[in-house]
């Protein structure tokens, strides 16, 4: 097994705990405070490189390789909403209709929930199908700051 890496970002919305391994990038979530020792990686301070950038405004995509682990289905899941461009949304039911099972929305809730890389792999930018902003295990304060920082017309969608 490959060693893993951490480092942490201070974003405008809280603490970001980032790991990887020499190659990928497996995980990036949002974080009370510093649980691990900072051991990164060249590849660890690229991802805190470009997450910055994100925050700055500077960047739209991320340019960096990930790993998922997952079922099948979770990582279809995942791939699907790294279609979702910068300032727009999706609905959950659009995800399903991208992976090819449209009646599997709540599938794709729970796996999108589960999406262990936040903000590279844009799980926010899912919203109800009918215009609701719902779910976002980090909160939704959060989930609408990342929209708008993104130009989304917040405004638009309903609560």
């Amino acid at each position: 097994m490959s060693p893993i890496y951490f480092d942490y970002y201070d974003s405008p919305i809280g603490l970001i705990e980032i790991a990887g391994t020499s190659t990928a990038v497996i995980a990036l979530n949002f974080v009370a405070e510093r649980c691990q020792e900072v051991a990164s990686h060249s590849l660890v301070a690229e991802a805190v490189r470009q997450v910055d950038e994100y925050f700055d405004g500077k960047r739209r995509e991320f340019e960096i390789e990930m790993a998922f682990e997952g079922t099948d289905f979770q990582q279809q899941v995942w791939r699907q909403l790294e279609t979702v461009p910068y300032g727009c949304v999706a609905s959950y039911q659009d995800i399903a209709r991208g992976v090819g099972r449209p009646t599997a929305v709540r599938a794709v809730g729970a796996a999108n929930g589960r999406n262990p890389i936040a903000i590279m792999v844009p799980c926010h930018r899912i919203i109800g199908k009918n215009g609701h902003l719902v779910g976002y295990g980090s909160g939704l304060w959060r989930k609408e700051w990342l929209l708008k920082h993104e130009g989304y017309p917040v405004s638009e969608i309903c609560r």
